[in-house]
This record gives structure tokens, C-alpha cells and sequence, in this order.
């Protein structure tokens, strides 16, 4: 019995070895084509944003003085349109973008005010462009620099308004930051509505003071008085599944799976006096390893479930039809079909709900657990070990 448990061990660890070069090649094949395709998606649709509030200046002697806005009333909503490129999904993004803002000249002299507004990306196109100051359209006179500038001069105490609007294309997340490094920001509102449920918020973001579900998607709104922080405001697009990496998750856990099957058709054979060699637990491993190895080249040509229930089916459909030839067939098609459904299907599957997978394998590991114990209580181990 000791040999028999050693040589089902050893296979156990030569398919887990096995299990872990498929994930790594999996994982490789993933990232390269992430890498390659992801600047092709960015300069055909639009790169990440990072807007920047407007800078206000002016020179006093040879130094520039920074000026904070008196306020600032932002509107900004989103158009989730994931688009597919290769065999991955990239979360791409419509957005439409209206800030307006008040500065104020805080000296007792009228001076000149430089204000310049900066793309939020060079990557992307801007339609519907308005930079307007003081009641002045500011045109574009030299999109090279990423940047507008303008200058107003202002009287002592007097407050210009600043607007700026456009329509826009970006991809992943989009952020908007008050200054560079850590800034003030007074009297401001930025409210962001979506078209998506699934809302998440980048790190190192701030969080919004208020939000409300709306028909389809959120309006999120960020209020402060007086905020001086180095934190951004963000918005991370939902994404879709792809296969990639899932195929690497599953095919990464796959040893727990074949460790569970291995250990109930273990259990099972002792309870029954079955004999299964090792060379029999051979062939399980190999039709376990099936489903992962066919599942990796299925989603590259087809839809994930469509894969996973064609490789499901494949695995299931070698492990019961070749113990039917072993044991028998009540075995093969109840307890080792039961057992496989359990420990492959389920566990694998439960890599498709994102956060539940380890609360489902727990629960199932709890439950086979507790009927494995009523099931062997009785047995006196020490005589099944002893050697014939």
C-alpha cells in the first residue's frame, strides 16, 4: 500500500510540473501579445487621459507665481465601447470633458495672467475643442506642444472666468489631478456620470464624496471646500474577461483539482477493495491534463465558455469511459464522473466569478471534508496498510 500511495504521489507531482510549464507558456503567449497590441489599440482609438486643471501664472521680476482657481465646476461622463484586437478585449472609452473655472488676482495691481490648458494625452483626437478665457476663444495655433496658452490681463481683485470642453477617445483609465505633485484646490465640484456598473477607482485616487446609481450605469460627484492633497481623481474602465489569463488561473490550480480526485478515487477504492495501479492513476492524470492543455488553444478560436464546456466535456468523457474498463461502470460514471464534475468543472469554473473563487473551493474542500470523515471513521487503518 506504501509503494502504491509513493508512485500516485510521484505522478500527482510530475503533472503538477507539467501544469506549471503550461501556465508559464500561457502566460507568455498573454503578455506578448498584450504588449504588441495594446499601443496598436492606443494609436488607432486614443491612449490613457491624464487631465491636468488649467495653470494660472504670472511673473513677478524672473519668477513665476502660481495662482489656485477660485473655483471650479467640472462635468465629465463616459461611453464604455470595448473593443477587441487580436484574441484580447481593451477596455477603450468616448469621453466628454467641460470644466469651468474662476480665477482671481489676489494682488493690489493689475497684472498679465498666463493660462495654459494641457492635453490630457497626445494620443488621442479632441473634437468639439472650446478654450475660452475671459469671454475670449483661445484658438489652437500649435498642437505640437500638447498644450494652450493664452494670457488676460486682470485688475487688482477682478476674477475671470476660464472654460474648456471637448469630446475625446482614451483607453484603461482616465484621471484628472490638480497640479503637479501636492496641490490645493478651493470651492471644487467634478461630477462624473457612466454608462457601466462595474465602477472601480484606480489607487492612489481619491474616493467620491457622494454617488448615485443611475439607469445604466453611476453619477459620482467630488465636493471640497479647501483640499490639499497629492492624490488624482480616476476612473478605471470595467474589463472584459480574456482568456489569457484565465486559462493561466485555471491551468495554475489545476494540482488542488487533481489532488482532491486523486484523493476521494483513493478513498473510495480502499472503502471498496477496488485495486487501481498506479499506471491507472496515470492515465487520470493525462485526461485531467486534457482539459487544460485543450482549453489554452480552444479560446484563441472561440468564445470561453464555448471552450470550456467543449474541454469539460472531453476530460470528463476520458476519465469515465476509461474507468469503465478499470472498475466498472456504476464506478466510473457516479462517484469518478461525480468526484471529476466537482473537483475540475467546478473548481475551474469558479475562476469565472472574480473574488468568489476562493470562498467556493473552501466551501467544496469543507464539505468533501466532512463526508470523507463519516465515510472513514469506521475504518481501521492499520490493517488496510499493513502489507498482504
Amino acid at each position: 500500500m506504501f509503494k502504491r500511495i509513493v508512485a500516485i504521489g510521484l505522478i500527482f507531482v510530475f503533472t503538477s510540473v507539467a501544469w506549471l510549464g503550461l501556465a508559464a507558456l500561457i502566460q507568455f503567449r498573454t503578455q506578448s501579445a498584450y504588449r504588441g497590441l495594446w499601443g496598436e489599440v492606443a494609436e488607432l482609438w486614443g491612449g490613457e487621459h491624464h487631465q491636468r486643471a488649467p495653470r494660472i501664472h504670472y511673473r513677478q521680476g524672473s519668477r513665476e507665481v502660481e495662482v489656485i482657481p477660485s473655483s471650479s465646476r467640472i462635468a465629465v461622463s463616459f461611453d464604455l465601447d470595448q473593443r477587441k484586437k487580436g484574441l484580447l478585449w481593451y477596455s477603450t472609452y468616448g469621453v466628454d470633458f467641460s470644466g469651468s473655472y474662476t480665477f482671481t488676482n489676489p494682488t493690489d495691481e493689475a497684472r498679465e495672467f498666463f493660462v495654459t490648458f494641457v492635453f490630457p494625452t497626445p494620443a488621442a483626437i479632441y473634437d468639439g475643442f472650446r478654450f475660452v478665457v475671459d469671454g475670449q476663444e483661445v484658438d489652437v495655433t500649435d498642437a505640437s506642444k500638447n498644450e494652450v496658452e493664452t494670457s488676460v490681463v486682470v485688475g487688482p481683485g477682478e476674477t475671470v472666468p476660464v472654460h474648456v470642453s471637448y469630446r475625446s477617445r482614451g483607453l484603461d483609465r482616465w484621471y484628472y489631478s490638480f497640479g503637479e505633485g501636492v496641490s490645493q484646490v478651493k470651492d471644487f465640484r467634478l461630477e462624473m456620470t457612466t454608462d457601466f456598473k462595474a465602477i472601480d477607482f484606480p489607487a492612489r485616487t481619491i474616493s467620491p464624496s457622494f454617488k448615485e446609481e443611475i439607469p445604466g450605469g453611476w453619477r459620482l460627484v467630488w465636493e471640497h471646500e479647501n483640499l490639499i492633497s497629492g492624490f488624482q481623481l480616476g476612473m478605471e474602465m470595467p474589463k472584459r474577461l480574456n482568456p489569457g489569463p484565465l486559462a493561466s488561473q485555471i491551468t495554475l490550480f489545476a494540482p488542488v483539482s487533481l489532488l482532491f480526485f486523486f484523493f476521494i478515487v483513493f478513498i473510495l477504492s480502499v472503502l471498496r477493495d477496488i485495486r487501481i495501479h498506479p499506471m491507472n492513476y496515470f492515465f487520470l492524470a493525462a485526461a485531467f491534463f486534457s482539459f487544460h492543455l485543450l482549453f489554452a488553444y480552444l479560446v484563441d478560436h472561440i468564445d470561453v465558455h464555448v471552450a470550456f464546456v467543449l474541454s469539460s466535456l472531453v476530460s470528463v468523457g476520458l476519465v469515465v469511459s476509461y474507468l469503465r474498463l478499470v472498475v466498472g461502470p456504476r464506478f466510473a460514471f457516479v462517484e469518478a464522473g461525480l468526484a471529476q464534475f466537482i473537483y475540475l468543472v467546478m473548481f475551474s469554473y469558479a475562476h469565472f466569478f472574480k473574488g468568489f473563487t476562493g470562498l467556493t473551493v473552501t466551501v467544496l474542500s469543507i464539505v468533501t471534508l466532512f463526508v470523507l470523515m463519516q465515510l472513514t471513521g469506521r475504518i481501521d487503518w492499520e490493517e488496510k496498510f499493513r502489507n498482504p
